[in-house]
């Protein structure tokens, strides 16, 4: 492991402590592929609103994904989404304190273009931006536009994006920037203003080709885990991967949290969710992320996951059972912080504010005890 300190972003990780923020509901329908999930449009006014109870609660960071196409099905689930950047500028003015990251994919946007938006949501925000660097997956969403990179392959695409944020490091830094890759290129171009600070950079890449990525040129990633054993291995490649090149990463992970007066009801809202399924907008998911239709009926670990119609590992509980539960997934997997996902954000925030998040404070205070509100 690493002895080098992270770079501070006035994050609670800055010294040891447990980043937790929320995961915007800026697409139709949220994280649940059901019928019967609560309603939740994706619209801005309610993201506005769950980006201002987030701060007032004392969450760190809200962060938006980038999408351009949906599942489908009976729900239409995110067909209808707002764009990650223009959304974050705007919530950005609607808060203060709380961190505001946007995604952004490398093969839509110019680097020059992407350099000078996020120094713009930098000012705006007063130096609370972060960017989430997604190199792009899914063939028919960017196909749609005329967008994908054919002869491009997985690997091809982290290649490009190394290249693509190189671009955007140097003109966040340098007067004049000169440049020939293979995917990009730059011949004395100029790029005012410069950031306050550098924009804070994380993406999901957990593949050997995203790790390598990740461990050169971000300062966090996105895991998945099933469990804390699973969850823990994956950090600690991930730091120690780091660690080789002189740096810090931060690992994070995602976790959609249902909140009841007790677990049986807590429970019975899962259930409620899982008799729900939307069959049609699954199998969209799954045609989306390059599985066969047929896999659709083969009970695998990714499949019996999404069968719960939850798209991220959950909790359900009372907010001590919630809060158990969080504890010791971070106590135990080691990761710096977690993303949050409520079915009902502006029922869930509030609840997690005043009764889950003092408690995680007290139980992760890092070397600086950073207040749960504020």
């Amino acid at each position: 492991m690493s002895d080098h300190e992270p770079t501070p972003f006035g994050l609670p990780s800055d010294t040891g402590g447990k980043d937790l923020g929320v995961f915007m509901p800026m697409a139709n329908g949220g994280w649940i592929l059901s019928l019967n999930k609560p309603p939740l449009d994706g619209s801005y006014a309610y993201n506005r609103q769950v980006a201002v109870l987030a701060e007032a609660a004392g969450l760190d960071f809200v962060m938006a994904m980038a999408k351009y196409r949906g599942y489908g099905g009976d729900t239409r689930h995110w067909e209808s989404s707002l764009d990650s950047v223009v959304l974050m500028a705007a919530l950005a003015e609607a808060t203060s304190r709380v961190k505001v990251w946007t995604t952004v994919h490398t093969i839509l946007q110019n680097p020059a273009v992407a350099a000078k938006m996020m120094a713009t949501l930098d000012q705006i925000s007063g130096g609370r931006a972060g960017l989430n660097v997604v190199t792009g997956a899914y063939k028919g969403e960017f196909s749609q536009m005329g967008a994908w990179p054919e002869g491009v392959d997985h690997d091809g695409r982290y290649d490009l994006a190394k290249e693509w944020i190189t671009a955007i490091k140097r003109l966040w830094t340098e007067d004049s920037v000169t440049m020939d890759g293979k995917y990009f290129q730059l011949d004395d171009c100029r790029s005012l203003p410069k950031p306050e600070q550098r924009p804070f950079l994380v993406c999901a890449g957990s593949s050997k080709k995203g790790m390598c990525f990740t461990s050169q040129e971000m300062d966090a990633i996105f895991l998945t885990g099933g469990d804390a054993t699973e969850l823990g291995v994956a950090s600690r490649a991930a730091k120690d991967d780091a660690a080789e090149l002189g740096r810090v990463v931060r690992t994070y992970s995602m976790m959609t949290v249902v909140l009841d007066e007790t677990d049986a009801a807590a429970q019975r809202t899962a259930e409620h969710f899982r008799a729900g399924l939307d069959e049609d907008a699954l199998r969209g998911m799954m045609r989306a992320y390059g599985f066969l239709d047929a896999e659709i009926g083969k009970e695998n670990a990714f499949v019996a996951k999404s069968r719960s119609t939850f798209m991220t590992p959950h909790v359900l509980g009372t907010p001590a059972t919630v809060l158990a539960q969080i504890g010791d997934l971070l106590d135990e997997s080691g990761v710096d912080g977690l993303m949050l996902i409520f079915p009902d954000y502006l029922k869930g925030i509030p609840i997690f504010g005043n009764e889950v998040l003092p408690a995680l404070r007290e139980r992760f205070p890092g070397k600086v005890k950073i207040a749960a509100h504020g």
